[in-house]
Order: structure tokens, then C-alpha cells, then sequence
């Protein structure tokens, strides 16, 4: 039976399979490449899955299992809609893992599916009934959830970061520098400059 620490589905905020493959996932990525996990920015994963439940909860578990955080600049979300992602480590090269469609098809048979299916929330369907999708998760061998592929020549450049920063001179409020624009002779954030969308959505 693997053993997922209990932060992690504190930190998801629920109970659910999705979450512990990710975990999983990101566990065996480690241990194939004989790294331990990252502390700093010594990885990075690209990260094959889209928007939406379930992938969305695998980003949690491939986060908390690497350490290869959004936070850190260390995981890429790609948007294929795959349950696959890859890992890189300097000096070791990639590996990508993708879980197994008859792993998902058995899984599509809990009943927990059929909670889900009708839009009741995970956090809301019965205890037993999450259990046991989750021990099946969680007791299944390697070999049987995923397919590993090394792949020995991928390259990647880490992103830098930089602490240099300026005040926008419209409103006062710090930027980065590299996010900082240029608008009638003045360095303005990007929402200020009008050229391109804030984060809210608004020019």
C-alpha cells in the first residue's frame, strides 16, 4: 500500500483519487531518475494535462510529491488534456509518465464516478465511497497505473529570476522589471499601458 502524507489532501482540500495518482506520479518520476525531491530549482516538469477536473487535481499531487511548484517557476502546464507529464533533472536527462488507459478505464467503474458524474462534489460524497477509489489508487502496483519512458537527451533551459523592479508611473505600485512597459515616455505596469489584458480580464 503506498503511503501519501496526510498534508497532502489537506493542502488539495479534499478527498479524491486524482490528487494521490498525481502524487504517485510524481513519486515514481523521482525515484527513476534517483533524484531526491526539489528543494530549490533544480527540476522541471512539463506537465501534459488541461484545464479542468480531474486533471486539475493532479497538478496538486505531482506539486507536493516533486516539489516542482508554480511558485518555484518549475512546472509547466501544457494543455493536451493528457494524464501524462515529464520530468527533467540536470545531468539525468526526462522521463514521462503517463497513466495507463486500462488503469483509467478500471477506475471509471467506482462509484465514486457516479457521484461525480451528477456534479455532486467530492468533498460531499459518502466516506466509504471515496475510500475506496482512493485505496484502489493507492494499493495498485506501478506497472499496473503507469507506463515510464526515459528520456536521456532532454535538454531545458531554467527560467532566471531577477529582484531588479520599478514603480509603475501611473499607479505607484511595483513591477518587475521585466513586466514593466513603456507608454508616453513613461514605465507603466501592463495594466496601465492599455496594450494588453490585466489578469482580471480588463483593459
Amino acid at each position: 500500500m503506498f503511503t501519501i502524507p496526510e498534508w497532502t489532501f489537506e493542502f488539495h482540500g479534499h478527498r479524491c483519487p486524482f490528487m494521490p495518482i498525481g502524487y504517485r506520479m510524481g513519486a515514481l518520476m523521482l525515484n527513476t531518475l534517483e533524484v531526491p525531491r526539489a528543494q530549490d530549482h533544480d527540476y522541471f516538469m512539463f506537465a501534459e494535462l488541461g484545464v479542468g477536473h480531474p486533471q486539475t487535481c493532479m497538478m496538486d499531487g505531482l506539486q507536493a510529491s516533486t516539489g516542482c511548484t508554480y511558485g518555484k517557476l518549475m512546472i509547466e502546464r501544457q494543455n493536451f488534456g493528457k494524464l501524462a507529464a515529464t520530468l527533467w533533472a540536470p545531468a539525468k536527462g526526462g522521463v514521462r509518465i503517463a497513466v495507463k488507459p486500462e488503469f483509467t478505464d478500471a477506475l471509471g467503474g467506482y462509484e465514486f464516478f457516479t457521484f461525480r458524474k451528477k456534479g455532486v462534489e467530492p468533498s460531499q460524497i459518502p466516506e466509504p465511497v471515496r475510500l475506496e477509489v482512493i485505496q484502489k489508487v493507492l494499493s495498485a502496483p506501478d506497472d499496473e497505473m503507469f507506463t515510464v519512458k526515459l528520456i536521456p537527451d532532454l535538454k531545458h533551459k531554467k527560467i532566471s529570476g531577477s529582484f531588479n523592479k520599478g514603480k509603475c508611473e501611473v499607479c505607484g505600485e511595483y513591477v518587475f522589471e521585466r513586466y514593466l512597459r513603456k507608454k508616453d515616455g513613461k514605465h507603466v505596469c501592463i495594466p496601465c499601458s492599455g496594450h494588453e489584458p490585466s489578469v482580471y480580464g480588463q483593459k
